[in-house]
Formats: C-alpha cells, sequence, structure tokens
C-alpha cells in the first residue's frame, strides 16, 4: 500500500510574532531603566510609577495575546494601542516641562505598530503609527526635528513590515497549494500506474479476443474497447479525439497474459516486510524468450523499492510483447554496483520509431510514463529508454543505493 503524502503548511509569521513578544518584554525593562534614571527630572514622578506598573503587568499578562494571529484580537489591538498613547500624553501630566525627552512607555509604543502590521497589513500599520504619530505631536505641542524624524520613521517602518507581511502570507498560501497540487498529483499517477497494470490491459485484452472469436464476444470485445478509451483519457486527464480512440480500441496495447507469474504485488510478494532479493522477484519474468542475467549474490532492495522495480520491469516486458511481438528476444541484465542497482530490459525487437513516445502519451497511452518512469521517480531512481529503430529496445532503470536499501 503506498503511503500517503502529508502537505505541511508552514508559518512565516511565527518568528515575527516571537520577536514582537521579546521586543516588548524588553523595551518595557528600557522604559522602567528610563525613568529611573530620569527620575528627579518629573515633577510627579509617582504618576510615571503608575503607568509603568500597569504597563509591565499589561506587557507579561498578554504575552500570549502576541503569539499568533488568531490570538490577537481586534479588541486587544485597541486596548494595547490605548495603552500606548495614554503613556504618551501621560508623560507631560507627570512632568509638564518635560520638553523633547522621552515619553514614559518610550519605545515601547513601537510594539503595539507592529502587532496591527502582522494582524492586518500595512493599511492597520499606517493607521496604528498615525494615532502614535499624533499623540506624540500633541505630546510635544511644538514637535522639534528630532521628533518628526522619529515620527516618520516609525510610521514608514511599520507600512513596509505590514506590506511584507502581506507578501509572506500570499506565498504561503501559493506554496501550500503548489504541495497540495503535488501530493494530488502523486497520488494521481499512482492510481493511473495500478489502472495501467490492471484493468487497462484487461479491457484491452478482452476487446482483442473478442474481436477474433467473433459473435457475441466481439460485441462484448467492443464495449471492452470503449471502456478502455474512456479510461485513458480519464487518466491522461485530457480528451482523446474520437477517430484516435477508434485507433486505440482496434490496437489495443501492452497486454498481460493471465497466466502470467505474479510480480512482488502478487501472492507470492505480499508479505514481503524485509529486504528483498531482487534476483527472485526476477526470476519468474525468465523463459524461452526472456533470458535473465544476474549477480551471483543476493541483490537486496527495500520492500517499496523492490515492488516499484520489479514491476517497471514487468511494464517494460509488456512493451515487448506488445510492440515487439510475441517471437521477440529479451534479456533482463541486472548489476549490483557499490552506489546504484542498474536493471536494464533490452529486446531485440525493431525498435521505436522517433517521437511515438510523446504521440502516445498525448493520445493516454501511458504505458512508458506511468508504469516505468513514473514508478523510478516515486523511489528515488531513474529510467533512461533507447531506441533505434531496427536495432531494438533497451530500458535501463537505476536506483540509488541509499534509496534501494
Amino acid at each position: 500500500m503506498a503511503k500517503r503524502e502529508r502537505v505541511m503548511r508552514m508559518s512565516v509569521e511565527l518568528p515575527l510574532w516571537r520577536a514582537v513578544s521579546g521586543y516588548r518584554v524588553l523595551t518595557a525593562l528600557y522604559a522602567i531603566a528610563i525613568f529611573v534614571h530620569q527620575w528627579g527630572d518629573y515633577q510627579r514622578p509617582l504618576i510615571g510609577v503608575g503607568y509603568l506598573a500597569v504597563l509591565v503587568v499589561w506587557t507579561l499578562a498578554t504575552l500570549p495575546r502576541v503569539s499568533s494571529a488568531q490570538s490577537c484580537t481586534k479588541r486587544f489591538l485597541g486596548a494595547d494601542l490605548t495603552l500606548a498613547l495614554a503613556g504618551i500624553l501621560l508623560t507631560t501630566v507627570a512632568d509638564p516641562d518635560h520638553g523633547d525627552g522621552p515619553t514614559l512607555p518610550t519605545i515601547w509604543t513601537a510594539g503595539p505598530v507592529l502587532a496591527f502590521a502582522l494582524k492586518g497589513g500595512w493599511r492597520w500599520a499606517a493607521f496604528a503609527s498615525s494615532l502614535v504619530a499624533v499623540a506624540n505631536i500633541v505630546q510635544r505641542e511644538t514637535p522639534s526635528r528630532d521628533t518628526v524624524h522619529n515620527v516618520l520613521l516609525v510610521w514608514v517602518a511599520s507600512i513596509a513590515i505590514g506590506y511584507v507581511v502581506e507578501v509572506a502570507r500570499a506565498s504561503e498560501r501559493t506554496l501550500a497549494r503548489a504541495l497540495e497540487i503535488e501530493a494530488a498529483t502523486r497520488e494521481r499517477e499512482r492510481l493511473a500506474r495500478d489502472i495501467h497494470d490492471s484493468v487497462l490491459q484487461v479491457l484491452a485484452m478482452v476487446q482483442r479476443r473478442g474481436t477474433a472469436i467473433g459473435g457475441e464476444a466481439a460485441e462484448l470485445g467492443r464495449l471492452a474497447g470503449e471502456q478502455e478509451v474512456a479510461l485513458r483519457t480519464l487518466v491522461a486527464g485530457g480528451l482523446t479525439p474520437a477517430s484516435r480512440a477508434s485507433e486505440d480500441a482496434s490496437q489495443g496495447a501492452l497486454v498481460r497474459e493471465v497466466d502470467e507469474p505474479d510480480g512482488p504485488d502478487g501472492a507470492d510478494g505480499a508479505a514481503a516486510t524485509g529486504p528483498c532479493d531482487l534476483r527472485t522477484l526476477l526470476a519468474p519474468y525468465a523463459g524461452a524468450r526472456v533470458t535473465l542475467s544476474e549477480p551471483g549474490a543476493p541483490v537486496l532492495l527495500g520492500p517499496a523499492a523492490a515492488r516499484e522495480l520489479t514491476a517497471a520491469v514487468s511494464a517494460a516486458l509488456d512493451n515487448v510483447k506488445s510492440h515487439a511481438g510475441t517471437d521477440a528476444q529479451a534479456w533482463i541484465l541486472v548489476e549490483d554496483w557499490p552506489d546504484e542497482i542498474i536493471v536494464t530490459v533490452r529486446d531485440d525487437g525493431p525498435g521505436i520509431p522517433e517521437g511515438r513516445l510523446a504521440q502516445a502519451e498525448g493520445e493516454g497511452r501511458l504505458g512508458v510514463a506511468l508504469s516505468i518512469r513514473g514508478r523510478l521517480r516515486d523511489i528515488g531512481g531513474t529510467a533512461e529508454l533507447i531506441s533505434v529503430p531496427g536495432q531494438g529496445t533497451e530500458v535501463e532503470l537505476k536506483v540509488p543505493r541509499g534509496k534501494a536499501s
């Protein structure tokens, strides 16, 4: 049974929320340090003490709120920004002659603005930073150049961060969708291979033999041929022209004889759970027309790799039988190298005309694309087909040693 692929959604926002949480704690401590350093400059220091006490408690108590976009609600953002604005305006109450010195919350006020940016993007960031700018200008009455510079810096930086967050979210959604499509495509190809190796070949055999027998069997064969064409179209994911469908139904494709030995998916190989000897799995395919050459020592593979590699060899032999004829001679060569395992299937048939594989794939005949190349790709290997008209066909299947164990 094939393993189900799970699409893991990655969060690009989580590190940013963690950074905001750390920033709030550090800047709250920084605000306390600045206040203690300038204690003697305040005419009403108890106002500052009360405000900073509330600020520290609020910062620590609301850390879970700034852990993700889901927990950071609009109501919390409003209260957080209100606390920051109140601290800016209370600075004048605590010290009417404060001038251009730092406000009670100092740079802690950037924390709520950043939270707005992460939650709602650049528009929310512009709204929050604008309110902070207005509060600073009101508190200063006659703002200096440094005040205007700091206000503009926070405003521009917060909008830029909000825009980056929006782009990151869009990229995350695109990546998640691409991973879902890839997983669905791989599962679809796996199902298509199974259908190709079983249902399609049975339908093609019924169509061919029914036509040969004639009578009522011919009608049954015709219906089987129609169903084969429809199923091939569904597997290929496209529409097959009517004229080409008739040609496919009359020709049939890649028929496996019912008395052919089972591969590793059959009754003899279903129970394999440990390393499998590839020689044992390929031995049933040897016969009068198929010569098997193998190493003297066991060629061990993992069950999944053995199953897929043997099925690919079986599909290659089906192609020999279908396209080169039942009298064609085939050779299977197994090579066990230190870094990879190579299985070569060669025949002495007429070869494949140039462009025929691409044409067959466009017609929905996906034997090579799915049953051979698709299987090798799924286990980390490669499949190369070499065919020269009049000189036979050679299929070379390679599985890296790290993938085969």
